[in-house]
């Protein structure tokens, strides 16, 4: 009794370690975004998630360099539906009880050749536990240089994990970031990962962080290069038609947001996603 006690005491002091990172990743991110922007800051919401527990906040800036963009954490804990748990590992050996903590970011640019991005991170427990996440590229004028720099950037964070890790991350990002209806890919891909558990909670969580710190590392100098750049009118109107592919995905295919509406989350921080300006031919 006495191990399983303290094993249990392991596992709630492991959840108060992720949701306290996830917070300071969300600082961190926020201030490295708000000394790139020339007008605006971050106003954060909070909210309650009700009749079950937990919240979160919503961090949305819109200004000059990054026309949209919302930093969101969440740490939320109920019971799925039953029909939901089905498709979430350990949910339905545990009658769907389940807690989940993470953060999720959406940057889009008012410059065309500056590309949108979106990073998340995530714990969630079940009578399984594990971490999930990652981070893609959207350009609306893919530049090989810039791609290169995202990508390298990424994969010395995955080969300090797992010398196979980049190319197995990277290859399901291609995969899942892929909109079926339209034959293409929505972006110049990055990396994804879910199911995390290699056993050694620790050296995953380790990975989980790396990834955080990698996002900053591989997005900023991107933002630094290209928000000064001149555009037409013509590049706009194709940025807006690259962000109705991105709504597309958000809407039809994303994972994030179909587990926040089934799970009760708040409708406007799952919908921070979305961009704030699309057309479609």
């Amino acid at each position: 009794m006495l191990a399983i006690g303290a094993m249990l005491q392991d596992f709630e002091n492991n959840k108060e370690k992720a949701q306290a990172w996830f917070k300071a990743l969300r600082d961190k991110i926020c201030a490295a975004f708000e000394a790139e922007e020339t007008k605006g800051q971050f106003e954060k919401t909070d909210w309650v998630r009700r009749p079950e527990g937990g919240g979160g906040t919503m961090a949305l800036m819109r200004g000059e360099v990054f026309e949209k963009v919302g930093v969101n954490i969440s740490t939320v804990h109920g019971e799925f539906s039953e029909a939901f748990r089905k498709q979430i590992p350990g949910a339905e050996e545990n009658g769907g009880a389940f807690w989940a903590s993470g953060i999720s970011l959406v940057a889009h640019m008012r410059n065309p050749f500056v590309p949108a991005v979106h990073m998340n991170t995530r714990m969630i427990v079940t009578s399984k536990g594990w971490f999930g996440g990652g981070t893609d590229l959207n350009p609306a004028y893919p530049q090989e240089e810039d791609t290169k720099h995202f990508h390298e950037t990424l994969q010395q964070a995955c080969e300090r994990y797992a010398p196979t890790a980049y190319d197995e991350y990277k290859k399901w990002c291609d995969e899942y970031f892929y909109i079926p209806h339209r034959n293409e890919a929505r972006g110049v891909g990055g990396i994804f990962f879910d199911y995390l558990d290699s056993g050694d909670w620790s050296k995953d969580f380790a990975f989980v962080q790396d990834v955080g710190e990698a996002f900053l590392k591989a997005y900023i100098p991107l933002v630094q290069k290209n928000k000064n750049k001149p555009y037409t009118d013509e590049h706009r109107a194709h940025l807006k038609f690259r962000r109705g592919r991105y709504a597309e995905f958000n809407l039809v295919y994303d994972r994030g947001t179909q587990f926040g509406l089934k799970t009760g989350g708040n409708v406007d921080a799952i919908l921070m996603s979305l961009p704030p300006d699309c057309a479609w031919p």
